[in-house]
C-alpha cells in the first residue's frame, strides 16, 4: 500500500492547482491521473481568463498558484477586456498554445517537491469509520492518505452526445468514470446531471483568412502573473466572422436532430455559454452571431471557432459551418459535441470544500457544478490547501467574499447551489470595486506568505511592489495645491480655498499621475504600473469607504459560527420554505445564513436569538 498525506484525483486545471497547493503546503501529495499527457490538458477552448475569470487567475497567482505563470509562458495573444470601462471590471484574457500550456503545466508538476504522479484509474474510496482514508485503483491496489480531493471534471458517468449518438466518455478519446460515480451515489452524496458542449475544430489551412476581420492582440500585453513582465511565445492574430440567415435556417430546420433539442438531455447547460442551437432558438430576431476564430497553437493548423458549440450530427455541422463567411471550403478536423455528466450539489460542502458528510473528502471543479478552467483552478487551490491542513491537523483556511472572487465563488456554490453550470462574472461580487485584478496581490499574497505557499522570489517581488506603492503614496500626500493654482494647470476644483494633496486630485476621474507631473516633475519617478494602480484606487476612493464598512459587517457575521446540529424544522418562527433551505444548506456562519435566498433581517435575528437561548439540536 502506497501512503501519502493527500491524494488528488484528476490532472485537469482543478487537480493541478490542488496538487501544487497541497505539496507547497508541505503535505506528501499524490496526483492520480488516467494518463500523463492528460495533465494540464485544455479540453475545450484554448484560452485563459476573461471577465471575472481573469480576476480568478490573478488571485490564484497571488496565492502562489501556477495557472497564471503557465498561461504567461504559453500565451500567444493577450487582450485586456473591458479596457474602455472602469478598472474594477477589466479582465485579462489570453489565447493559449494548447500544447505549450500542457507542456509547461506538466513540467511544473514534475518539478514540484512532495508531489508524485501516479497513472491509474480511481474506482473507489477507502473508508474507515465513515472517514475517507485513501482510494482504490482499478487494479485493486490501495493508495492511502488522510485526505482525498476529487477533481473529476466531466468524467463521472460522462456521455458524449452527437445527434442521436450516445458515447460513454469523460471527453473525446477518454473513458468515463463509471465505477467511481456509482460509489459516490452509494455514499448518498446528492448527485445531479449537467451538460456542456464544444464546437467543431477547423483546419486553418482551409479557411479564407483574407475574407475575415483580423483581431490582433494588445500592443502592450497585460500579463496574468505578478511575476511576469512580457509574453515568452510568439504573438499572433485571431479573426472574427459571423453566422448569417442561411446558417440559422440550416440549424433551425435540423433542431430535432440536435442532441440538445432532440429530447436526449434532461440536464441544464451553461446559460452564458450557449450552443449555436440555443442562440438560434433563444434569439430568433438576431440575424447573425459573432464567431471568433482562435488558432490552437503555433505548430498546429487547428482552429477553435468560439461561439458555435453544437451537438448536431456531423453532416449538419459541415453544412452550417460552410455557410459562414470565410469557411465556405473549410475542413472539420473534429466535430463538436455535447457532454452530460454527474455533479455533486455543492451545498453538501463546507467553505473548505470538504464534504459535510465525510471527513477527508474534498471536491473541486466541475464536480461541484461549475464550468471553466479558471473556476476549477480556484476551487482546486482552496481544496488543496485545506486537504493539506486537514492532514496536518490544522484548522481550515476560508476565503471571504469581501476579500476575493475565490471567496465569492465558494460562498455562492455552498450557499445557493447550482441549477446550471456556474460561471464567474464581475457582477457576482458586491465588493468588486476593491476586488480588482490589479490589486489581487495586495489582497491575498500576505495570506499566502503566512501559509508558506509562495516562493522566496514571489515574496521579494511582492515586498518590493509594496514599498513602491507606499513611497508613491507618501510622495503624493506630501504634494499640496490650492484650487486657483490647480486651475492654472487645467484642473477644475471647487474654489473653496482648501488645499488638495496629489492623492486628492487623483480621485477626480479626469486627473492622472502623468498630468500631475506638470505640477510636480518629481512624480516622474513613480513607476507607470504603480501609478496606474494608485489611480485605480483613488478614482473609487469615495465608494470604497462605504464598501469597507459593509465588508466589516460581513466579517463580523462570518465570525459567528452556527452549530451544525441545529434542527431548523423546530424553528416555528421561520417560514416552511426557509426551514427547508436551512436544513439543506446547514449554514456554517450567521453571514452565510444571511445570504440564503429569501432570508430576511427578522428571520436572521430570530435564528440568532434561538441559538443564543440554547441550541435547537437535531
Amino acid at each position: 500500500m502506497s501512503k501519502f498525506e493527500v491524494i488528488v484525483v484528476g490532472g485537469g486545471h482543478a487537480g493541478c492547482e490542488a496538487a501544487f497547493a497541497s505539496a507547497r503546503s508541505g503535505a506528501k501529495t499524490a496526483l492520480i491521473t488516467l494518463k500523463l499527457e492528460g495533465i494540464g490538458q485544455m479540453s475545450c477552448n484554448p484560452a485563459i481568463g476573461g471577465l471575472g475569470k481573469g480576476h480568478l487567475v490573478r488571485e490564484i497567482d497571488a496565492m502562489g498558484g501556477i495557472m497564471g505563470t503557465t498561461a504567461d509562458k504559453a500565451g500567444i495573444q493577450f487582450r485586456l477586456l473591458n479596457r474602455s470601462k472602469g478598472p474594477a471590471v477589466r479582465g485579462p484574457r489570453a489565447q493559449m498554445d494548447r500544447s505549450l500550456y500542457s507542456h509547461f503545466m506538466q513540467k511544473k508538476v514534475r518539478a514540484t517537491p512532495n508531489l508524485q504522479v501516479i497513472v491509474g484509474e480511481v474506482v473507489d474510496l477507502n473508508m474507515t469509520h465513515g472517514e475517507v482514508k485513501g482510494v482504490v485503483l482499478a487494479d485493486d491496489s490501495v493508495v492511502s492518505a488522510q485526505a482525498v480531493v476529487l477533481t473529476t471534471g466531466t468524467f463521472l458517468r460522462g456521455v458524449i452526445r452527437l445527434g442521436d449518438k450516445a458515447i460513454p466518455a469523460g471527453r473525446i478519446g477518454d473513458p468515463a468514470a463509471v465505477r467511481l460515480a456509482q460509489r459516490l451515489a452509494h455514499l448518498e452524496l446528492p448527485l445531479g446531471r449537467l451538460k456542456t458542449g464544444t464546437p467543431p475544430r477547423l483546419n486553418g489551412q482551409t479557411i479564407n483568412w483574407d475574407a475575415l476581420i483580423e483581431q490582433p492582440g494588445d500592443k502592450k500585453p497585460v500579463m496574468f502573473s505578478f511575476l511576469s513582465q512580457q509574453p515568452e511565445a510568439e504573438q499572433i492574430a485571431c479573426a472574427i466572422t459571423h453566422t448569417n440567415a442561411k446558417t440559422h435556417e440550416i440549424i433551425h430546420n435540423n433542431l430535432t436532430q440536435s442532441a440538445i433539442y432532440g429530447g436526449h438531455f434532461d440536464s441544464s447547460g451553461p446559460r452564458y455559454c450557449p450552443s449555436i442551437e440555443d442562440k438560434v432558438v433563444r434569439f430568433p430576431d438576431r440575424t447573425s452571431h459573432q464567431v471568433f476564430l482562435e488558432p490552437e497553437g503555433l505548430t498546429t493548423h487547428v482552429v477553435y471557432p468560439n461561439g458555435i458549440s453544437t451537438s448536431l450530427p456531423e453532416d449538419i455541422q459541415t453544412e452550417y459551418v460552410r455557410s459562414i463567411r470565410g469557411l465556405e471550403r473549410v475542413e472539420i478536423t473534429q466535430f463538436g459535441y455535447a457532454i452530460e455528466y454527474d455533479y455533486v450539489d455543492p451545498r453538501a460542502l463546507t467553505y473548505s470544500l470538504q464534504t459535510k458528510a465525510m471527513k477527508g473528502l474534498f471536491l473541486a471543479g466541475q464536480i461541484n457544478g461549475t464550468t471553466g478552467y479558471e473556476e476549477a483552478a480556484g476551487q482546486g487551490l482552496v481544496a488543496g490547501i485545506n486537504a493539506a491542513r486537514l492532514s496536518q491537523h490544522q484548522d481550515p483556511i476560508n476565503f471571504s467574499r469581501s476579500e476575493s472572487y475565490i471567496g465569492v465563488m465558494v460562498d455562492d456554490l455552498i450557499t445557493k447551489g447550482v441549477t446550471e453550470p456556474y460561471r464567474m462574472f464581475t457582477s457576482r461580487a458586491e465588493f468588486r470595486l476593491s476586488l480588482r485584478a490589479d490589486n489581487a496581490d495586495q489582497r491575498l499574497t500576505p495570506k499566502a506568505i503566512e501559509l508558506g505557499l509562495v516562493s522566496e522570489i514571489r515574496r521579494r517581488v511582492f515586498e518590493a511592489k509594496e514599498a513602491k506603492l507606499s513611497a508613491a503614496k507618501s510622495l503624493l500626500r506630501e504634494r499640496r495645491i490650492f484650487p486657483m493654482e490647480a486651475k492654472g494647470h487645467g484642473i477644475k476644483l471647487s474654489m473653496d480655498g482648501v488645499q488638495r494633496t496629489g492623492l486628492d486630485l487623483l480621485s477626480y476621474a479626469e486627473v492622472n499621475v502623468q498630468q500631475l507631473q506638470n505640477i510636480w516633475p518629481e512624480l516622474g519617478q513613480i513607476d507607470p504600473e504603480i501609478a496606474e494602480q494608485i489611480e485605480n484606487e483613488t478614482v473609487y476612493s469615495r465608494y470604497l469607504d462605504r464598501q469597507e464598512k459593509e465588508a466589516a459587517t460581513i466579517k463580523r457575521d462570518e465570525k459567528y459560527r452556527l452549530p451544525q446540529n441545529l434542527n431548523y424544522s423546530e424553528m416555528q418562527g421561520l417560514s416552511g420554505e426557509l426551514r427547508a433551505k436551512l436544513n439543506t444548506i446547514k449554514p456554517q456562519t450567521l453571514g452565510q445564513a444571511g445570504r440564503i435566498e429569501g432570508m430576511t433581517p427578522s428571520a436572521l435575528a430570530y435564528i440568532l436569538a434561538t441559538v443564543q437561548r440554547g441550541q435547537v439540536a437535531s
